[in-house]
């Protein structure tokens, strides 16, 4: 069975997407449409903005979903058993999933992507990518860290590879410690917040309040979800879990292996980049992997 799955934020390139709109009429017309009801042109940010430009959240987050969701209209999905995607992914993968429609998904993203941006400037926090220490030394990480502050683990990425947020402080004594604790390499992000923790909290009450103003259906096929490595279907499941997923950690490790443990043996990532198809490889070496990010790979599908 296949399953597709899309990339979250720090996938974003410079130029994403032209290929594709000059391509294909139908993701000319999805992008076009984006840029009506944004109220500014995305596509010219994503075609010719500047790294520091398309790095701002508040236009990375619509950039990313923005170049997912287009290749999925071009390709379809027949054949596909269930979605995931990580973190902002996750709304690519319910739009594509049938559970939000593109104008919402639009919208909801677009605001997620300036609350986030706002909850980093009002409550500054900051990220470190640990590499290479055991599981079992990340309780004891972050116990020893919370000493200075709220840290917690944001991104389960694959095993080994875990994201850290939280307060400066608590993530910097976290990247200190962490190589007495096994780690091969501890090291702060460039990020414009701490995503994924209790920092985002502010956010988190105003997504709740935005998700109100808009339709959630049940998935038509199962969505595996960050906050609970489930496949749901559910809407009132679907609100509650993008709800949660602002302040709690993003179970990616998790989700693959519930993903392949019911079947799924093809994974497609759909949208800029291979972050996914990396962090997939290490996770199951039994199941295949491929990505769909340009229109000459889309054309190579003929």
């Amino acid at each position: 069975m296949k399953a597709f799955v899309f990339p979250g934020q720090g996938s974003q390139y410079c130029g994403m997407g032209r290929d594709i709109f000059e391509a294909f009429p139908t993701a000319k017309a999805l992008m076009e449409k984006a840029n009506s009801i944004l109220g500014y042109s995305i596509t010219d940010i994503m075609f010719s903005g500047s790294e520091e430009e398309l790095r701002q959240t508040k236009y990375t987050q619509p950039a990313i979903f923005l170049h997912s969701v287009a290749i999925a209209s071009i390709i379809g999905r027949d054949g596909i058993a269930m979605t995931a995607g990580h973190s902002l992914g996750e709304y690519s993968a319910l739009a594509v999933a049938g559970s939000i429609s593109f104008d919402d998904a639009i919208r909801i993203v677009a605001k997620r992507g300036e609350l986030m941006q706002n909850a980093g400037q009002l409550t500054p926090g900051t990220m470190a990518a640990i590499i290479g220490m055991p599981d079992s030394a990340l309780d004891e990480l972050l116990a020893d860290s919370r000493i200075a502050g709220i840290v917690q683990a944001a991104n389960f990425n694959s095993p080994g590879q875990v994201v850290l947020s939280g307060d400066v402080a608590a993530v910097r004594k976290a990247v200190e410690l962490a190589p007495s604790k096994g780690a091969r390499m501890a090291k702060e992000l460039v990020v414009s917040g701490a995503f994924h923790s209790p920092l985002m909290k502010p956010a988190e009450e105003e997504l709740a309040a935005a998700l109100e103003g808009i339709e959630i259906r049940d998935a038509e096929i199962p969505v595996c979800m960050n906050a609970v490595a489930l496949p749901v279907t559910s809407a009132a499941e679907i609100r509650k879990n993008l709800i949660l997923q602002l302040t709690s950690s993003v179970l990616w490790t998790q989700s693959i292996e519930a993903m392949a443990g019911s079947g799924i043996t093809e994974f497609i990532e759909v949208g800029p980049q291979k972050v996914l198809q990396g962090l997939i490889k290490r996770i199951d070496k039994s199941v295949s992997v491929r990505g769909i990010d340009t229109a000459a790979d889309i054309q190579a599908l003929d």
